[in-house]
């Protein structure tokens, strides 16, 4: 691309930016980030590995904490079925692996679970993994009945109501009678309801790898209570403009207990600040734990 073409199409994506409706749709274009983009997934697959930094994956140490209580909490055993809805790199799912247990991990990160399979090998615990590429809203059990499952680091919240509730309901079918499942959400009177405007520049992060300028904007829906935050990437090199929609759906305890035992859970009992763990952001969740 010459200068002149890299002059003309920053010119049109500033007026592209300069003319964006005030606020997006809630849930347009999905209202999720593009994990399976191959490109996309090495970035983040990178942020998740930063040891820097919580916002990806939490870090070595606060996940140690988080499996020791996990595995108090499910009653696990070696030997025991595990299923971990939406397990990234597998940090998780291969920690309760190297415990005795069977994990079956979903993902739709290419370079996730591409990683979770290696680091599986490289612990020694290959046969007691394995990890699919897929959108956990297409998965369908293979008549496997398992011990416990996860929905970790607010994953279910991407996903709206009305899909939320199927995949909880997935889930309880495919946990045998007495398994358990834990959820982990925003405590939504945590959450902030504010608006916001930020940017920055950069050269290399999650939005790219080359000289990039970041537009971001939050906005809170009252009426379905949930979070949109608009991301506006602009490829400096290119004058290419990227716009991402990330919604996050939040719930009071109280729904979200009631949406666990229409899913097929008998009981739920609720765990604000993960019950007392030591982690960094420990006071911005509730962690679920629901009994078939």
């Amino acid at each position: 691309m010459s200068a002149n073409e890299t002059e003309k199409a920053l010119a049109q994506a500033l007026w592209r930016l300069y003319h964006r409706p005030e606020r997006p749709l809630l849930w347009q274009g999905g209202g999720n980030l593009p994990w399976n983009n191959p490109d996309f997934s090495q970035r983040m697959l990178r942020e998740h590995l930063d040891e820097s930094h919580g916002a990806a994956s939490r870090v070595v140490a606060e996940r140690e904490q988080q499996v020791a209580w996990l595995w108090s909490q499910l009653g696990l055993q070696p030997g025991q079925h595990v299923l971990d809805m939406t397990c990234g790199p597998g940090l998780y799912a291969v920690e309760l692996a190297q415990r005795g247990c069977q994990v079956l991990g979903i993902d739709f990160s290419p370079a996730a679970v591409a990683y979770a399979v290696a680091l599986a090998e490289s612990g020694g615990v290959s046969e007691r993994c394995r990890f699919v590429e897929q959108d956990v809203t297409a998965w369908q059990n293979d008549g496997t009945l398992y011990d416990a499952a996860l929905f970790l680091y607010g994953q279910l919240a991407v996903f709206p109501r009305e899909q939320a509730q199927r995949l909880l309901q997935t889930v309880a079918q495919a946990l045998r009678p007495g398994g358990r499942l834990c959820v982990e959400l925003l405590n939504q009177d945590k959450v902030d309801k504010q608006g916001s405007a930020w940017w920055f520049t950069d050269d290399q992060g999650l939005w790219g790898n080359a000289p990039f300028l970041h537009l971001g904007e939050r906005f809170w829906d009252e009426a379905s209570r949930a979070s949109l935050e608009r991301f506006q990437i602009l490829h400096l090199e290119t004058g290419e403009l990227d716009e991402i929609i990330l919604c996050d759906q939040t719930y009071a305890a109280a729904e979200m207990e009631q949406m666990m035992r229409q899913a097929g859970f008998a009981s739920v009992q609720v765990y604000p600040a993960w019950d007392g763990l030591p982690l960094y952001d420990a006071d911005e969740w509730h962690v679920y734990i629901a009994q078939k």
